[in-house]
């Protein structure tokens, strides 16, 4: 399933919004690839250059299993030894009929190898070069960065970890979302070149990312001149607000964040005096209330069993919320009903459903899954596309040049 086959659009879609565009990836781990993922399920043309014998990433275990086939798919794979003069050449020929490369190593990195953005832009001036770093430009820039290293400095693990343990998200927040800043950068300079018919150099970086995140609490403490707490001991905005026990030791979380959500809540679940009580009547009210009221809720919730207490709720307008676990989302019905599982192939052949790009476009998803390549599985096409006939694609095969 090529990244620019119009037959991966709904049907009726049309082409993808980014058709036609070719990306040069190189990468690993979950930023860079993040960017490249954003891409080619908004079907730009993504060739992901790997070393010989494809990228580690794809043999991590454990928590790394799940990397490669979340953030690979719909990608073309060509594996080149950059160490080798020939295969160097490979990668810049490539990049010379680019509209945009994406690299996510340390600082200096491509520069030596001849693949940095100034020596590119000499043969192709409207080349668009994306670099994920840990840190923008600045006294930090050039040491070495990991998701959770800057969760860690930038405040986001202090947030959402109970005093003194620091925690990072349950999930590789900073490196997915500094992608998707990658992503803005480029559709941004994208839009700049069609004016100017030049491209540029443009960065996203995960210590930036993190504080961008955890500006909010920033912004709490220049509004009200004291530091945000941790999550887990926070000063609550809303006397209900939290998570909950059922009846049959399941968890539900409910917020009732308005005075009108408040009556609804008291409606549904007959505090008929509580309705009409002053001192519950507004939400500063309530959160003076919070110590009294809040025990009080949760001895009514611990009455229901969970799927009761979800219809109840389901019918009142509350934000409400069971406790998933991940592995639940394949089943999950809405998920299900509007298509936000695409199928995925992965390498070994088996099949599974994955979290497809979660927008919609003119009210039709613009991805609906694809294909993990094979190391090296796209090497004889684009190096047939670059000029080499079959035996010159042979004989570099054979050198471990290109694979």
């Amino acid at each position: 399933m090529s990244a620019v086959d119009i037959s991966s659009a709904p049907a009726g879609a049309g082409p993808l919004p980014l058709a036609g565009l070719r990306v040069i990836e190189f990468t690993h781990m979950v930023m860079g690839p993040a960017v490249g993922a954003v891409l080619a399920e908004l079907g730009a043309e993504v060739i992901r250059v790997e070393p010989i014998g494809g990228d580690s990433t794809r043999h991590l275990p454990g928590s790394g299993a799940g990397y490669f086939p979340m953030y690979n798919r719909n990608k073309k794979s060509l594996c080149l030894d950059l160490k080798t003069p020939e295969g160097l050449h490979i990668a810049q020929r490539l990049c010379a009929g680019a509209d945009v490369v994406v690299e996510n190593f340390r600082s200096g990195a491509m520069d030596r190898l001849g693949l940095g953005y100034d020596t590119l832009a000499l043969d192709n001036p409207r080349l668009i070069y994306c670099s994920e770093k840990g840190f923008l430009s600045g006294p930090y820039e050039d040491r070495t960065a990991l998701d959770e290293v800057t969760q860690m400095m930038g405040g986001l693990a202090y947030m959402t970890g109970p005093p003194g343990r620091p925690l990072r998200a349950g999930t590789s927040v900073i490196d997915v979302t500094g992608g998707l800043f990658g992503v803005i950068a480029i559709l941004a300079a994208i839009e700049q070149r069609h004016g100017s018919g030049r491209g540029q150099k443009v960065s996203s970086a995960l210590f930036e990312t993190t504080v961008y995140l955890v500006g909010q609490h920033m912004a709490q403490m220049a509004v009200t001149g004291q530091p945000a707490k941790p999550m887990p001991v926070r000063i609550s905005a809303w006397a209900i607000y939290d998570v909950f026990e059922t009846a049959d030791d399941e968890q539900v979380f409910v917020g009732i964040v308005s005075d009108g959500l408040w009556l609804k809540f008291c409606e549904a679940f007959g505090w008929t005096a509580e309705a009409t009580d002053p001192a519950y009547k507004t939400n500063p009210q309530r959160v003076a209330q919070r110590e009294a009221l809040l025990p009080r809720v949760r001895a009514l919730f611990k009455g229901y069993k969970r799927a009761d207490l979800v219809a109840i709720l389901e019918r009142t307008g509350l934000p409400f919320a069971p406790i998933g676990k991940p592995e639940e989302m394949f089943d999950d019905p809405h998920l299900a009903a509007n298509g936000s599982l695409g199928a995925t192939t992965l390498p070994d052949g088996r099949e599974t459903r994955l979290p497809i790009l979660p927008i919609e476009m003119d009210g039709r998803r613009p991805s609906q899954g694809g294909m993990l390549a094979r190391p090296g599985e796209h090497c004889d096409e684009i190096l047939s596309d670059l000029g080499f006939d079959a035996a010159a694609v042979a004989e570099l095969k054979a050198r471990q040049v290109a694979g």
